[in-house]
């Protein structure tokens, strides 16, 4: 399942976005958008789980949790609303 991940730090790293979803399982791909002209961070990415269960699970736990100063939002990426 393809997760897209908002509102995150600007300071993060691929490698912080990734620790994030792992602790609620197996992470195939991971990348934060980053903005072609200055090289830093958009503030989302994108994280792919290959189990939907766990994928399901990581977002239901991330949802609406605080890091930094920044209130994350998590979402399936296909899923339009």
């Amino acid at each position: 399942m393809d997760i897209i991940a908002l509102n995150l730090p600007r300071t993060w790293t691929q490698a912080q976005l990734s620790a994030l979803f792992e602790t609620h399982g197996k992470v195939t791909s991971c990348q934060i958008v980053m903005d072609k002209v200055t090289n830093t961070s958009k503030g989302f990415g994108f994280v792919s789980m290959p189990d939907a269960d766990e994928a399901g699970a990581a977002i239901a736990a991330l949802h609406g949790t605080k890091h930094g100063k920044n209130k994350i939002r998590v979402k399936d990426s296909a899923n339009k609303t």
